[in-house]
């Protein structure tokens, strides 16, 4: 019989056995009706019209002990839930019942969140003295929520309603789960909570992890401050933060993993459980606002751990977007500065929209731009005028000093001696603090001026960017870090008479405006001109920029109207293709064995943010696994930003700039990872990939390819090679002793005359040929002066593997 079944079910001797059995006492006429059907949910409110709250009360609680019941309480959650919301006069028992019932399902995750939430229904219910009475409950049910596998989402609302009602109870409470256990990061919470538990503290720790949201609201801020100081907890949340950014990780094989849907056989390491991702924003924010400036670096540290631009960790986005619109609030240049450098080394796409937002909200506040903001917002670090700062040890004067666009040194000089790069033994022993400070200052010089740089070039798609002189002046040519970049740089004064002039000082008298030059807006000799200058001078640029490459709309462009097929049907390899596009801050989805993982699009954003370029390709083939080992390249397209909303735009609407650029970008994503520039692939034997691999490896020429042509024009007449060496259409053409060589000005690849048999020099192979001055970096054009250097003086080669394809008789 039924009822005798649920009446040896509810004996348990815990107390609660005299409640349950007068509810099935109360509800037979409901534990009858399933005796004969499953009645509806309509049909069991329809009997319960005319009763009382204690028959519904009951009702509810026969429902909630009805898991013997086909379909069991999953079938009534609603109606149950309906019962409890509508239905008064509840007591502790009767909610310590639904209270143990729901725990009874502690392992069974949504289910458990949606029987434990109804019996806090119940709950909520109860007076004062009520929540007292069933507190052991209401406690035990918090250790059930602590050790249960539940999605972030139903956690999070469950556990604040319990915790409020605990509160009721005992302010000093601090429930188990709310602090992790084990985990290193919050083990200064723990430990203050250890030496002085205090209702402040538990309140304070709530506080933190009822913060759901990227931003906390204004009342909530406050709140942490006045919160965090009654309970001392100022420097438990400081270090807190210190270990989350500095601290070793949690690894999935010891502490499990950090959510629901990584499998348990995958080894990782991550920052925070997902359990914990509210405490942990709290936290970041909590020592944010009682920390202020000084947690800048921290929070710039966690930002990139938890973007995952490190490989240590798997990412945690939330984690890494409350520690970027922490930084937004650190009224300080110097955090303005670091959230500038995090839009240039942050890749993540919905990252870099709250970058982007936090710097338009803070320019906001002040009445100027995000470009203004973040330029002016870039820190000196306490170097003089001249990017030079000096601090006496001892004997000794430490100095930092940028020496140019790429290079920060800190060096030791004695009196009289020269300077050297090693910290002397005197200095190690007596200064080890400042020592330390010395070269974290250097590290931080460092990563501003690379920001810097990178943001510079970026801004060479923007035509529309104009500064005041005395603006330019004061925050790029005079700026410690930013003028070591600005000087190197061609920039364009526009005098009185409103005519540009091009200059890397500024003109005697000064100017009106400024904009940095772009070869595209110059005429041929100018850029031939400034060329030769460059060269004559041995100027390296921060960026290539006379010798940037120019890319101009063909009429088989003009033809297509909306999309560009320069770049389309080249063989690449993907893992290659995926990571420069990322590096690039480039934004892509990744091609795999899964649903819309054929068909890859990759998306840049140039001109200041108001256009996008998209560049499709797809995999080479379909007999791979997880991933294709090579991509074929297709179409690129332009997107004009409207609002929120990107359209589509005919490439003859597209800026100039922002197309050249864009293009440049393709360009470099095809020629780096295409199949041609693999030396060795030509060994390879019969090959779907290798009428392909010739025609791109010895085919014409791209821009980039010409720009090295342009600049090995300039290059060999000042190297002794020079008169073994021509140039001849795409090749560069060097006389040996043994044969003649035609190196490829685009692959890099060789071919002997008079065949045109193919020489391959794999890179390890290579040899320096002197010291040659470069104009720009460029790899490939490194490559090509090796191999004309070692090719040369082939008859003093002796390497084997290159002897015999030079003499196949051997």
């Amino acid at each position: 019989m039924l009822y005798d079944t649920l009446a040896a079910e509810a004996r348990r001797n815990d107390g609660l056995d005299g409640v349950r059995l007068a509810a099935l006492d109360r509800a037979r006429w409901l534990i009858d009706l399933f005796l004969h059907r499953q009645p509806s949910e309509t049909e069991i409110r329809l009997e319960l019209e005319g009763r009382g709250d204690p028959d519904a009360r009951a009702a509810a609680i026969v429902l909630m002990l009805s898991g013997v019941v086909e379909g069991g309480f999953w079938t009534y959650r609603f109606a149950v839930s309906a019962l409890v919301a509508r239905t008064g006069g509840w007591t502790p028992g009767e909610a310590a019942v639904m209270l143990c019932r729901a725990c009874d399902f502690a392992d069974a995750g949504h289910e458990f969140a949606d029987m434990l939430g109804i019996a806090l229904g119940a709950a909520e219910r109860l007076d004062a003295d009520g929540c007292r009475e069933a507190a052991p409950w209401l406690r035990h049910a918090s250790e059930r929520l602590a050790r249960a596998d539940l999605a972030a989402d139903d956690r999070r609302s469950i556990a604040q309603r319990l915790w409020g009602l605990i509160e009721k109870v005992d302010e000093a409470h601090v429930p188990e789960g709310l602090l992790p256990v084990y985990d290193v990061w919050a083990a200064p919470l723990r430990d203050r909570t250890r030496e002085a538990a205090s209702t402040e503290l538990a309140r304070f720790l709530r506080h933190l992890a009822a913060l759901s949201a990227p931003r906390p609201s204004g009342k909530w801020r406050r709140t942490c401050v006045s919160l965090a100081d009654e309970a001392g907890a100022r420097e438990a949340v400081a270090g807190c933060l210190r270990l989350l950014a500095e601290g070793d990780p949690l690894c999935s094989r010891e502490a499990g993993g950090h959510a629901a849907w990584m499998p348990g056989e995958y080894h990782y390491h991550y920052l925070v459980h997902q359990s914990h991702s509210d405490l942990a924003r709290g936290v970041v924010w909590a020592a944010t606002l009682t920390g202020g400036a000084e947690t800048a670096p921290l929070l710039v540290a966690l930002a990139l751990r938890a973007a995952a631009s490190r490989s240590d960790v798997v990412p945690d986005l939330k984690l890494a977007g409350a520690a970027i619109n922490a930084l937004a609030a650190v009224d300080d240049p110097s955090a303005l500065a670091e959230l500038g450098r995090l839009q240039a080394k942050i890749k993540d796409r919905a990252l870099r929209k709250q970058i982007g937002t936090a710097l338009q909200t803070a320019a906001g506040r002040q009445g100027i731009t995000p470009e203004q903001l973040v330029e002016r917002s870039v820190p000196a670090h306490g170097l003089g005028p001249d990017g030079v700062l000096e601090r006496r040890l001892g004997g000794h004067v430490a100095r930092i000093s940028v020496e140019d666009a790429a290079t920060v040194r800190l060096t030791f000089t004695a009196e009289g001696a020269r300077p050297v790069r090693t910290a002397p033994a005197a200095v190690k022993d007596g200064f080890p603090d400042e020592l330390k400070e010395l070269k974290v200052l250097a590290k931080e010089v460092r990563g501003t001026l690379s920001g810097v740089r990178a943001r510079i070039e970026a801004m060479m798609s923007d035509g529309a960017r104009v500064w005041p002189y005395g603006e330019w002046r004061e925050h790029y040519r005079d700026h410690p870090v930013t003028g070591v970049v600005a000087r190197g740089l061609i920039w364009e004064f526009r005098g009185e008479d409103g005519a540009w002039r091009a200059a890397m000082e500024a003109p005697d008298g000064g100017a009106a405006e400024v904009r940095l030059w772009h070869p595209a807006r110059a005429a041929v000799d100018e850029v031939r001109a400034w060329r030769e200058r460059l060269m004559d001078g041995q100027v390296r640029q921060p960026f290539k920029q006379a010798f940037r490459e120019i890319y101009l709309l063909t009429p088989a462009e003009e033809e297509t109207g909306t999309y560009s097929n320069r770049f389309a049907a080249h063989i690449v390899h993907y893992r290659r293709l995926y990571a420069l596009i990322k590096e690039r801050g480039w934004q892509a989805n990744f091609l795999g064995s899964y649903d819309g993982g054929f068909n890859g699009e990759a998306r840049g954003e140039f001109g200041g943010g108001a256009w996008r370029a998209c560049f499709y390709h797809e995999p080479a083939t379909d007999d791979y696994d997880y991933s294709p080992e090579h991509a074929a390249t297709d179409q690129v397209r332009f997107e004009r930003g409207q609002g929120r909303r990107w359209t589509e735009a005919p490439l003859a609407e597209v800026p100039p700039l922002v197309f050249s650029e864009a293009m440049r970008d393709v360009d470099l994503f095809v020629g780096v990872t295409s199949i041609a520039a693999d030396a060795e692939w030509a060994d390879r034997g019969e090959d779907r990939y290798r009428a392909y691999w010739h025609r791109a490896a010895f085919g014409g020429l791209s821009a980039s390819a010409e720009v090295r042509r342009a600049a090995l024009e300039r290059i060999l007449p000042r190297t002794r090679i020079a008169g073994r060496c021509s140039l001849d259409g795409r090749y560069l053409v060097v006389r040996g002793d043994l044969r003649t060589y035609k190196i490829h000005l685009g692959s890099a690849n060789v071919l002997m005359e008079p065949d045109d048999a193919y020489l391959c020099i794999v890179p390890g192979a290579r040899r320096s040929g002197g010291a040659v001055f470069l104009p720009f970096e460029d790899e490939r054009l490194s490559l090509i002066l090796s191999k004309a250097f070692l090719l040369a003086a082939d008859a003093r080669i002796t390497d084997e593997t290159i002897l015999r394809q030079l003499s196949p008789s051997r």
